[in-house]
């Protein structure tokens, strides 16, 4: 069972510089948040301001950054977005977007 940890982004960009396998870890964000399998860290999430300037309309966040374990749980990411889009509703934001390779 996954539970949402409160993280700060300086953890959050260690986390992502250590495990993400093609980004770096990004500038700058509104929030980030970890997931826990209660034992471990096996993923985080970081949401900044929309990287696509026309998208930037004090409405809109973005995914920056989501990185899990090659081992996590299954569904670990959708766990972390979702958490992300719960949290953001609750800031004010009334979109949230993200983008995959």
């Amino acid at each position: 069972m996954l539970h949402a940890v409160p993280m700060t982004q300086r953890e959050a960009c260690a986390f992502i510089g250590e495990f993400h396998r093609h980004n770096k870890p990004p500038v700058g964000s509104l929030f980030q948040v970890g997931a826990s399998d209660g034992a471990r860290l096996v993923g985080v999430a970081i949401v900044g301001r929309p990287v696509a300037r026309m998208l930037q309309d004090g409405e809109t966040a973005e995914v920056i950054r989501c990185c899990v374990l090659d081992d996590a749980p299954k569904g670990s990411s959708s766990f972390l977005y979702a958490t992300c889009w719960r949290a953001a509703r609750a800031l004010g934001w009334r979109r949230l977007i993200t983008y995959t390779l």
